[in-house]
C-alpha cells in the first residue's frame, strides 16, 4: 500500500523530518526554510528535457549549496553526435539562483553573465525556455497534455532530517527552434515532447539511482511513464507511474535489468505484472563532473521502447517503439 496525499500539508514537519508519500498534484508545502540540516547540504535543481526521434536538447539549472551549474546540451541520439555541451560551473551558489519552492506555481528562473542570457518562465499549463549562449540559441514552448504528474516525497535511512522532494511532469508537447552555427533545428508537435525533472532535498553525500521516463502516443492519446529505483526508502511511495490521456495510474516497485555493456537491450518490469518494457539503446550520452567534492557519473541511454503495460482499470496497452530513455547514475556530491 502506497501513501497518497490528497489534503495540503507541510513536505517536512517542525523538527524538519519528512513526510513521505505522493501525490499527483502539488498539494504539500515546501519550505527552504524548514530544513533542518547544514546549508552545505541542499540540492535543488530544475532540469528540462525536450527531444522528438532523433535529436535531444537538455536545460539544467541547479546546485549543491557549494557548486552549482548552469548548462545546456543538444545532441543527435541517432547519430550519436553531440552539437552543444555549454555550462558554466557555480562555486558557493547556494541559493543564488532563486530556484522557486513550487513547481506549479507561476514563476521565472533567470541566469545573465556575459555571454549567458537563460530563462525559463512557467505560467499556467506552458513553459517557455529560452537561452542564448554565444553562437547557440534556443526558444522553445512546452505545453502540457495531462495535468497529473508525480510528486514524491522519500526519506533516506540514513538520517531522520533527510529526505528528496521531487516532481516529475511529462506529457508535454514541444514547439519551437534552436539555431546554432548557421544551422536551424527544429521542436514541433506532435513528435516532439518535453519533461521537467523537479527536486530539492538533503541525502547523503554517495546515492545511485536507476531513472526512465517517457512520452509518446498510444493510438490518438497522449502516454507517459515515470520510473525508478534505487534511491532512498520507497517504503510509503514509488516514483513509478502511467499516464495515458488524462487519466493517471500508480505501479509499485520496479527492476532494471542490464547487462555491464549498457548499449545491450534493458528489461524494465514490475513485481505484479503491470510493465514489461524492453528499451532497445541507440546512445549512450555518459556525462561526468568532477568539480571540488562533486564526483558524478550518468549513463543515459535512448533507444526505443515495445513491450506493455496495464492501467488501473485493467486497460492493456501496447507500447510500440516509443523513443525516448533510461540512466543508472552513481553520485557523490
Amino acid at each position: 500500500m502506497q501513501k497518497e496525499f490528497t489534503h495540503p500539508g507541510p513536505v517536512l514537519d517542525e523538527k524538519g523530518v519528512p513526510n513521505p508519500g505522493y501525490s499527483t498534484r502539488s498539494i504539500l508545502t515546501y519550505e527552504r526554510k524548514a530544513i533542518k540540516a547544514s546549508p552545505f547540504r541542499i540540492k535543488e535543481w530544475d532540469f528540462y528535457q525536450v527531444s522528438d526521434q532523433n535529436m535531444c536538447l537538455q536545460f539544467t539549472v541547479g546546485h549543491a549549496s557549494y557548486a552549482g551549474q548552469v548548462g545546456i546540451m543538444m545532441f543527435d541520439f541517432t547519430k550519436g553526435e553531440m552539437l552543444v555541451d555549454k555550462g558554466n560551473f557555480l562555486v558557493l551558489p547556494f541559493n543564488s539562483l532563486h530556484l522557486p519552492e513550487n513547481a506549479e506555481q507561476d514563476h521565472v528562473i533567470s541566469y545573465h553573465k556575459k555571454s549567458v542570457d537563460l530563462s525559463i518562465e512557467a505560467k499556467r499549463n506552458t513553459r517557455n525556455l529560452y537561452c542564448k549562449w554565444e553562437d547557440f540559441e534556443a526558444n522553445i514552448v512546452l505545453t502540457r497534455q495531462n495535468m497529473n504528474s508525480l510528486v514524491i516525497t522519500i526519506p533516506f535511512d540514513e538520517a531522520p532530517t533527510a529526505f528528496y522532494y521531487n516532481q516529475k511532469i511529462n506529457c508535454m508537447l514541444a514547439d519551437g527552434v534552436v539555431k546554432y552555427q548557421g544551422k536551424e533545428y527544429y521542436f514541433s508537435p506532435p513528435e516532439s515532447f518535453g519533461i521537467l525533472d523537479w527536486g530539492r532535498g538533503v541525502w547523503p553525500f554517495h546515492n545511485e539511482w536507476y531513472w526512465s521516463n517517457g512520452t509518446g502516443f498510444v493510438g490518438d492519446k497522449i502516454f507517459g511513464f515515470n520510473l525508478g529505483c534505487g534511491f532512498g526508502n520507497t517504503q510509503a511511495a514509488t516514483e513509478n507511474i502511467l499516464f495515458y490521456g488524462d487519466s493517471v495510474s500508480k505501479l509499485g516497485e520496479v527492476v532494471f535489468e542490464l547487462e555491464s555493456d549498457y548499449m545491450k537491450p534493458w528489461h524494465i518490469y514490475d513485481k505484479e505484472g503491470r510493465l514489461d518494457l524492453i528499451m532497445t539503446p541507440t546512445y549512450d550520452r555518459t556525462t561526468r563532473t568532477k568539480l571540488l567534492w562533486v564526483n558524478n557519473c550518468c549513463h543515459q541511454l535512448f533507444g526505443s521502447f515495445s513491450g506493455k503495460v496495464i492501467l488501473d482499470d485493467g486497460t492493456e496497452l501496447k507500447i510500440d517503439n516509443i523513443v525516448s530513455f533510461a540512466e543508472h547514475a552513481v553520485n557523490n556530491w
